[in-house]
């Protein structure tokens, strides 16, 4: 049995479930969201919750089981309420900007890094925050990894993009070499 397959999804009040076809369809403030419903599994919708199980005694359909759960309990969360990621730049004349949808990021390059945001995604800049959200959480997450990778943050001094509340590992440079430890 699967801990999270079994547990029902709640459906909150201002969100539209449809079951079609194989695919859920998610509807609320936030957006709309579609899912296919994984090989060897049914489901149902009864009175504001839905139930997952899995189909017979199939290795895949107990694999799929609390996979498919999560994902659509992260679908209803994500049109009611959104996802969201916080980056922080680091760095001396390091900055960002919005122009329209497209991310501008001056990181120590001789030019201006541009990033468009996807559909469905909106990307916000204070000072040195950027602040990533949506309804999916899949491509919250994918989009504030492709922004951290324009710049990772490095060991030495810190600077960089990097997650908010990211620690970084800090490294000691090179020492100098006393003078008393000269060879001769």
């Amino acid at each position: 049995m699967s801990k999270i397959g079994k547990m029902p999804i709640n459906i909150p009040t201002g969100v539209e479930v449809k079951l079609q076809d194989g695919v859920f369809d998610v509807k609320g403030k936030q957006g709309n969201l579609s899912i296919k419903l994984l090989q060897y599994l049914s489901a149902e919708i009864k009175d504001n919750v839905i139930r997952v199980s899995a189909l017979g005694t199939h290795k895949q359909g107990r694999s799929n089981w609390g996979t498919m759960t999560a994902l659509l309990k992260n679908a209803v969360v994500g049109v009611s309420e959104g996802f969201g990621k916080a980056l922080e730049i680091q760095g001396v004349g390091y900055r960002a900007s919005m122009e329209g949808n497209v991310l501008v990021l001056n990181v120590g390059f001789t030019h201006p890094i541009k990033f468009t945001s996807p559909e469905g995604i909106k990307i916000s800049v204070e000072k040195n925050i950027i602040k990533v959200n949506g309804a999916s959480k899949e491509l919250v997450g994918e989009v504030a990894a492709q922004i951290r990778k324009f710049k990772k943050p490095e060991p030495y001094k810190g600077k960089g993009i990097m997650y908010k509340g990211e620690v970084i590992r800090r490294k000691a440079g090179k020492k100098v070499a006393g003078a008393g430890t000269a060879a001769a």
